[in-house]
């Protein structure tokens, strides 16, 4: 190599890329380049399905939080991955071959991990390291100049990966004590065993033994005191035009926390439909996050104000009856009709209304981009659930009479002792005045509108059991 070699006036050479020693140097073929992304990919496929599939079944609110965010930067590094190697070969790509037994075990464990730590275990301390290291051991040993594409995509990977495992880290810090570490050291041993390269022989299974059955019934965690009240309808304090924005704000609150449920729902779609196109999967995934997003600006906004949210009913009636009573497929129909039923001017615009009126500054924040996600919420639905009609009113229709299906059980949850539907509200609204130094409106503490007969929607509900 030519020592003497140097670029006009020292500029950085080769677009600041590498040093010309380094591109002198080796790197990966084109073959072994894309067998370590197929690689990457089926990874990172493999843990958005674990993330997701997990979400409505774990109580812990953090964690449903974070695997859904967790779950939608797997998405979107899987699509990228996938994207490369379609960059460097001609199909048939061969994306959802498994490359490995031992690895597709590896993941079948993880998946089917019996308790939250052994599952915080196998996803933070187990998948996510050896994703890291497979990432970094490519960024390593592939050319950083001619192979640069494939490089940017691995870089950005590594950066969101070390958020996910500075978050898994703290997890498993707080969930997995040395009982629970010494009981699932087999089982550790197992999942090192999948890990360790060039394996021949049938793996063996511990917990993937049996297939995994997806639980579509949410839990909560013990913070959520009351999940079955339905006690208190705030689309009917929201659109009552003689209730001040400034109460307003609270409702909105408890709207955008309640959220919660739609992940815990839409986890069921995207685990039990799985005759999609990835890119179905990939846009879901996104707006499973965004809903979580939602729900956190509901507990961000109680917190800001002072306010304990354990106090309220933050229910779980909603993602219950949709996964127990529906089909994947008519969830998907009812998701679909309410996201375009918050396009008009009556929805995500006048919630956004409320909130600037309110001149809670936080509250108009959080309206302002939720009404912006559900715009792309719309154009997902649209994309990947109005295909299958002739047009837009048979979809509508259809979900319509899917979310009517639903019996809410109004009735039957009191009748066996699992909610009185306790009108929160007047508790917490009194409380809110408090704290501002402002004095409670008569007519705002008397609302008791409920939802025993009125749907989210202010439809009349026929049969509520």
């Amino acid at each position: 190599m030519d020592r003497k070699y140097k670029s006009y006036k020292n500029l950085p050479a080769l677009a600041g890329v590498c040093s010309m020693e380094r591109a002198a140097g080796p790197g990966l073929t084109v073959a072994e380049g894309v067998r370590r992304l197929k690689r990457h990919r089926y990874a990172f496929k493999r843990l958005q399905e674990i993330f997701v599939a997990r979400i409505t079944a774990e109580p812990i609110y953090e964690l449903k939080t974070g695997f859904s965010l967790h779950a939608h930067l797997c998405a979107e590094h899987a699509s990228t991955l996938g994207a490369r190697v379609a960059e460097m070969r001609e199909p048939p790509l061969g994306l959802d071959d498994v490359p490995d037994a031992h690895l597709a075990v590896f993941f079948d464990e993880v998946l089917g991990a019996p308790s939250t730590a052994d599952l915080v275990v196998g996803l933070y301390e187990k998948a996510v390291p050896a994703l890291q290291a497979g990432l970094r051991r490519h960024l390593e040993e592939t050319h950083p100049l001619i192979d640069f594409p494939s490089c940017r995509l691995i870089r950005f990977a590594l950066l969101e990966l070390e958020q996910i495992a500075a978050f898994g880290t703290q997890a498993v810090e707080s969930l997995v004590d040395r009982a629970s570490r010494d009981r699932m050291s087999e089982w550790i041993g197992l999942l090192d065993e999948c890990l360790r390269p060039a394996q021949a022989g049938t793996p063996r299974r511990m917990h993937s033994a049996k297939p995994y059955v997806y639980d579509r019934v949410p839990k909560r965690d013990e913070r959520f005191g009351d999940i079955y009240n339905q006690g208190v309808n705030p689309e009917a304090f929201l659109y009552n035009k003689d209730f001040p924005a400034d109460a307003k704000v609270l409702m909105l609150f408890f709207k955008r926390f309640r959220e919660v449920d739609v992940p815990e729902m839409m986890a069921s779609i995207l685990t039990e439909l799985r005759d999609k196109p990835w890119g179905f999967y990939r846009d879901m995934t996104r707006q499973l996050w965004d809903e979580a997003r939602h729900a956190m600006m509901g507990e961000i906004g109680f917190v800001a104000a002072g306010l304990d949210w354990r106090t309220i009913g933050i229910n779980v009636t909603w993602s219950l009856n949709l996964n127990t009573q529906l089909t994947a497929q008519e969830r998907h129909a009812v998701l679909y009709f309410i996201e375009q039923g918050l396009m008009p001017k009556t929805g995500k615009r006048y919630e956004w209304e409320v909130a600037c009126a309110s001149q809670n500054r936080l509250s108009a924040l959080f309206q302002d981009y939720d009404w912006a996600d559900e715009v792309l919420h719309a154009r997902i639905g649209r994309e990947w659930y109005l295909s299958q009609f002739k047009n837009a009113a048979e979809a509508i229709r259809y979900g319509d009479e899917c979310w009517s299906k639903i019996l809410l059980d109004w009735q039957g949850y009191r009748e066996r002792g699992l909610t009185q539907h306790h009108n929160w509200w007047p508790d917490l609204y009194r409380t809110y005045c408090r704290l501002r130094g402002a004095e409670a409106d008569p007519n705002v503490l008397a609302f008791a509108e409920t939802y025993e007969r009125i749907r989210p929607d202010l439809k009349t509900i026929s049969t509520s059991g």
